[in-house]
């Protein structure tokens, strides 16, 4: 039978010399601490979900060596997306470090973190997007909603580079508005190269309140305009934990789905990410 896939994870070691900055924050405080694979592999066990998709937080390629290193020793990480200088005239050489390890499945960059909020159209970027097309390497997309207007422009740009949307783009569910981001995520969902992760949402509702009708508005709007094929579930863990355990965040975009098929449901816990990020067809397979 298919596999359950978490599309969206994180580990962080501390004590390891990378920028960990963003923990300082004293909201942070609950999640500045060693999140790691033996953290995290009972969580996934309890709700049943048997592999994870690891995803960078690093604009470091010391990190795609060290999350492929716990991916080599940890078999439920089905794959590691990573991170490469899209700006940098060594863009190829990075990637060819890693596309061929056989769980290097993609690359993220921290895009809503840049200054420049046309960071991502800029043409050295696209030139660097252009590398990943060129070896097939498929590419997250983390935005907040005013990134969500440059979507259209890159699926053009870049129509056989597979797309993913993080977080739904981080609409403001805490205000419980939809306004300021339907129009350009109903853009964006139009590019048939474009998927989805339902993943980061309770993050972005009330910590403290949040419920799963809170998330129904979004979920539905995705459902209505994604599909299951282009859908993927992603706990965000351990981001999550800010605001829920692993097992509310699963439960809870269950509850916001409403009734779906078995086909459906399994399009959105696993089979999506699976022909997503091209991982061994072995893999999706439970024996």
């Amino acid at each position: 039978m298919p596999l359950t896939i978490d599309a969206h994870q994180h580990f962080w070691d501390l004590s390891l010399p990378f920028n960990y900055g963003w923990l300082d924050a004293p909201l942070n405080a609950p999640i500045r601490r060693d999140f790691l694979p033996e953290h995290l592999e009972p969580l996934i066990r309890k709700v049943g979900v048997d592999q994870t998709i690891f995803v960078q937080t690093q604009h470091d390629v010391a990190e795609n060596r060290w999350a492929l290193g716990l991916a080599e020793r940890h078999d439920f990480i089905a794959g590691v997306v990573g991170w490469v200088d899209l700006a940098s005239p060594q863009c190829e050489e990075q990637i060819l470090e890693f596309k061929d390890h056989p769980k290097f499945v993609g690359v993220r960059h921290v895009t809503q973190d840049e200054p420049d909020d046309d960071f991502i159209v800029r043409a050295d970027v696209v030139r660097g997007l252009k590398v990943l097309e060129k070896h097939g390497v498929p590419f997250d997309l983390l935005f907040y909603v005013k990134h969500l207007r440059h979507v259209p422009r890159l699926a053009a740009l870049l129509p056989d580079l597979p797309l993913v949307i993080d977080h739904l783009a981080k609409p403001h569910i805490k205000d419980h508005r939809t306004d300021d981001w339907l129009p350009a995520f109903r853009a964006a969902a139009a590019c048939p190269n474009v998927h989805c992760k339902l993943s980061g949402m309770i993050t972005e509702g009330d910590w403290a309140r949040w419920t799963a009708e809170d998330l129904k508005p979004y979920v539905h709007a995705a459902l209505e305009l994604f599909g299951p094929e282009r859908l993927m579930f992603g706990s965000d863990w351990p981001v999550c934990e800010l605001a829920g355990t692993y097992s509310q965040v699963f439960e809870a975009l269950q509850d916001a789905l409403g009734p779906l098929s078995d086909t459906e449901r399994g399009h959105i816990f696993g089979g999506t990410a699976a022909r997503f990020y091209r991982l061994d067809a072995d893999s999706r397979i439970r024996s």
